[in-house]
């Protein structure tokens, strides 16, 4: 019996340092414990896909392109994924659920929801197929439908109405876990933003999956107040023919002060909510650069810039004016956020229907300094 008994230690103690050995690089990032809850904002160029996992469940927001949707799979299989509780297609535009067709055949998948509206392509014929013939319906819930999931919950915000413009018919959500909290806008638009401000809902968030790209279309300045995101995701292509992030969108988030983090800069980011704190696999890039290198190179290669057409047609400032810029009782314009003050209320990234005028002393005892494009 003692020899029993020293020959299973002897082989409990062999698994014991066989398990410690294996490297790090050989696990994957998931959510750990009983209240953590991993995104992951998977790099698929231009495109979008979102993959949650928390509880034991798995949720799929977008998965890119059809020419991605090989590394999509390739992905979860890696984080062992295996069912996917939720699949989510914002809207059915190629870049969104070009990657969800082929993942409804590798996947067990339990449910499948989407906005209520039919898109003209085959490739969205080939996605209500694909789920026919594996006996899901996809379901359209309403805004203000909420769902559990794994340690947390997630909430519709939009599409509140069908719109000619695909983009707005996004199927936007509001992922909870504890306290932190995720908006995932898919390519929504200024007026499904204010479709969303109107419903007088919680928009304030953690982080905030930036729309569209960072379409100038999208993410405005009172999307922005309602949501104030602590940080911003961006995922788009290198390079891509769009131009995205646009200078506009860029500009409003560095007047802000929301750190960023972008697919294009840093590949795959990953936040892990522990439901009181957010750990990221990376520090935010903060690059507030256009996607478009032209703007990028007239602003200096300094990012956000701006309006460079309102800049420059405006009307040139008489040589009083000039002058009297000096005097410290001038007028100068100041912005809701940022440390510059202007001489005019829509310089650059500014929003006009946000600044106001003080002294130019008031504005330098405030900490302002002057703006080096329109001074």
């Amino acid at each position: 019996m003692k020899k029993q008994n020293r020959l299973l230690s002897l082989i409990l103690s062999l698994f014991l340092l066989l398990f410690t050995l294996v490297p790090q690089s050989a696990l994957t990032v998931k959510a750990e414990g009983n209240s953590e809850m991993a995104v992951h904002f998977i790099d698929v160029g231009q495109g979008n896909a979102i993959l949650v996992q928390s509880g034991g469940q798995n949720l799929l927001y977008d998965g890119g392109d059809q020419s991605h949707a090989d590394l999509i799979i390739s992905y979860l299989q890696e984080q062992n994924v295996e069912n996917i509780d939720y699949m989510i297609a914002s809207h059915y535009d190629e870049d969104h659920i070009g990657g969800l067709v082929p993942c409804i055949d590798n996947f067990s998948v339990s449910n499948i929801f989407g906005p209520d509206y039919v898109h003209t392509s085959n490739l969205f014929n080939n996605f209500m197929n694909t789920a026919t013939a594996n006996a899901i319906i996809v379901q359209y819930p309403s805004v203000g439908e909420t769902f559990d999931f794994g340690t947390g919950s997630f909430t519709v915000l939009a599409p509140n109405g069908i719109s000619q413009n695909s983009n707005d018919n996004s199927l936007v959500i509001k992922l909870e876990n504890g306290s932190n909290s995720f908006i995932f806008t898919g390519d929504a638009e200024e007026t499904s933003e204010q479709d969303m401000i109107s419903t007088g809902m919680n928009l304030d968030c953690d982080v905030l999956s930036v729309g569209h790209h960072g379409s100038a279309n999208s993410t405005t300045w009172d999307f922005l107040e309602a949501t104030s995101p602590s940080y911003a995701v961006i995922s788009c292509g290198i390079n891509n023919q769009y131009n995205h992030p646009s200078a506009d969108t860029m500009g409003r988030l560095s007047d802000m002060g929301i750190p960023v983090f972008r697919t294009d800069k840093q590949g795959t980011i990953i936040a892990v909510s522990d439901g009181t704190n957010i750990s990221w696999s990376q520090e935010p890039c903060n690059d507030y650069s256009s996607g478009d290198s032209s703007v990028n190179a007239s602003a200096g290669g300094t990012g956000g810039n701006s309006r460079q057409e309102e800049t420059t047609t405006s009307d040139p400032v008489p040589e009083q004016e000039e002058s009297n810029n000096a005097d410290l009782g001038t007028m100068v314009w100041i912005p809701a956020t940022g440390e510059k003050y202007h001489s005019i209320p829509n310089c650059g990234r500014m929003n006009p229907d946000t600044a106001r005028q003080v002294s130019r002393s008031e504005a330098e005892a405030m900490g302002y300094g002057p703006c080096s494009k329109c001074y």
